[in-house]
């Protein structure tokens, strides 16, 4: 069987899977996931063992710090991804809500209601906990799944797919509904985005040359979750304790996530107290890093930044750093170099903090909070599909309600249209 004729099963089966998914209750959903956060915690040392071959190809590979850290799991990170399959059993499923109700003067009355997707594509690349979550956010919102992982992380998710596939065969969740492409052929990727016939939605998660080229190649509407140039900005009337809490967690936590600040501005009448201070605890804890001209005079040793480095996400432990004159420098900084994806500001002014809200174009605008909130479990979603930067038809975390569309039931008792 080739690629393609592999693919394409794979996908049709999915399809029909989806349509039987579609009219399963809540209850025998809840059940299903009940038994995949159990399998997770029951086969969780044959998930590990999986685990170390990726990770120590990745260490022969090369492969940063940062990454190696989103790519590794251990008995805590499976037990958080079973957590989170619980926690999405207690979330409302959202199929079947009653959106809008309308009742027309010719008697018709007119209901829009939540519906599946039907089949959902996910692309993503080194975390394996990504196979978990969205099979689960997926068959919770009544949608088959297609997981196309990526190589680094390939003997981890076949390892959890299998785990969880094992776990719906007692279950009246249709086993077909739940897929895995296991070839590690970029061409695979390909083939998948061709399938507009079968499926409905791609959502690709990674670093932005694979979401750039999922964009550009498929025939499937997609949902682009573009790279994270998070930034903080300190403020003028900022606590400037708190903004050196929020910054190095926002920073240094973990550097490898979409949600990790890449950019710090800081409002140039608390610079000089301000950055002495941050860029030694940065430093301490291995931060590079690189800035303006303003806050190398102010700060020795900062790398200078290139031009091309304000729209750049590391997803390591480098930061840049720039001196602003006030919120609407720093908020036409952002929305210049930004990537429309979580951007904060620290201060105690008000009218600032509103115009920052207002004004920065992201999908998420934190006042006095880290950026690393920026997730589907820390917004209460249970987990989530991916992060949005478009703004259809979903933006921000995406959970339960973004993998839903809706359609119109129309009631009527003979109506005809003159």
């Amino acid at each position: 069987m080739t690629l393609k004729e592999q693919i394409l099963k794979q996908v049709t089966l999915a399809h029909r899977a989806a349509l039987k998914l579609a009219l399963v209750p809540t209850k025998e959903k809840d059940k299903a996931l009940k038994a995949m956060a159990a399998a997770l915690l029951k086969d969780a040392a044959l998930i590990l063992k999986a685990n170390a071959l990726d990770v120590s190809a990745g260490v022969g590979a090369g492969l940063t710090a940062a990454l190696i850290d989103r790519l590794t799991l251990n008995e805590k990170r499976v037990k958080a991804m079973a957590d989170g399959i619980l926690d999405i059993i207690k979330l409302k499923d959202p199929v079947g809500d009653v959106m809008d109700t309308k009742r027309r003067p010719n008697g018709l009355v007119i209901n829009k209601v939540r519906v599946p997707m039907g089949v959902v594509g996910i692309i993503y690349e080194s975390r394996p906990n990504v196979t978990s979550d969205c099979a689960a956010l997926c068959l919770k919102s009544g949608n088959a799944v297609i997981l196309k992982g990526g190589k680094e992380a390939i003997h981890s998710n076949k390892a959890i797919y299998r785990v969880l596939k094992n776990a719906l065969v007692k279950s009246k969740v249709p086993v077909e509904a739940l897929q895995l492409i296991e070839s590690t052929d970029r061409a695979a990727v390909t083939e998948l985005l061709k399938m507009d016939k079968f499926v409905d939605l791609i959502v690709p998660r990674g670093g932005e040359g694979l979401i750039r080229f999922v964009a550009e190649n498929s025939t499937i509407p997609v949902v682009k979750h573009y790279k994270g140039v998070c930034h903080v900005y300190v403020g003028a009337k900022a606590d400037l304790r708190m903004a050196e809490e929020i910054c190095f967690n926002a920073k240094v936590q973990r550097p490898g996530t979409c949600n990790a600040m890449e950019k710090m501005l800081v409002d140039e009448k608390v610079s000089k107290r301000f950055l002495p201070v941050m860029c030694a605890r940065f430093r301490a804890a291995g931060v590079e890093l690189r800035g303006d001209d303003a806050s190398r005079r102010i700060v020795s040793g900062i790398k200078k930044a290139s031009a091309e480095e304000w729209s750049e996400e590391y997803l390591d432990l480098i930061l840049t750093v720039k001196i602003v004159k006030g919120v609407d420098a720093a908020i036409n900084h952002i929305n210049t170099y930004g990537s429309r994806h979580s951007d904060a500001i620290v201060s105690r002014d008000p009218k600032a903090s509103i115009a920052f809200l207002k004004g920065v174009d992201a999908a998420c605008v934190y006042v006095n909070a880290s950026t690393r909130f920026t997730d589907g479990y820390e917004f209460g979603l249970g987990a989530e599909v991916g992060i949005s930067t478009d703004k259809l038809h979903v933006r921000g975390p995406m959970g339960l309600e973004g993998l839903t569309s809706y359609k119109y039931e129309v009631l009527g008792s003979g109506q005809v249209r003159a």
